[in-house]
């Protein structure tokens, strides 16, 4: 068996964030929030970014035309880093 990790914190391997992505983690924040890969010591962000890359994703597509993304989620309304930060 051949894994290759992509978050040695977690454990999390590149199969699973394909996965994660497949499934509509767009973003390393939504990759986190899925498998906690990048929470602890952020080394792997930027491979998970890489493997993200810049091709479409279906569900920020949704999500830019106000609509929701995934079966149950109401109307969509952006936050602002700032916001989310004084919320803290």
């Amino acid at each position: 068996m051949n894994r290759v990790y992509v978050c040695s914190c977690f454990g999390v391997t590149e199969k699973q964030v394909k996965e994660h992505a497949a499934a509509g983690a767009c973003t390393p924040r939504q990759i986190a929030s899925a498998s906690k890969a990048g929470t602890d010591c952020g080394s792997c962000v930027r491979t998970i970014q890489s493997i993200l890359g810049r091709g479409s994703c279906p569900r920020r597509e949704l999500l830019e035309q106000g609509k929701p993304a995934l079966a149950g989620e109401t109307e969509f309304e952006p936050v602002m880093a700032e916001a989310l930060d004084e919320a803290a």
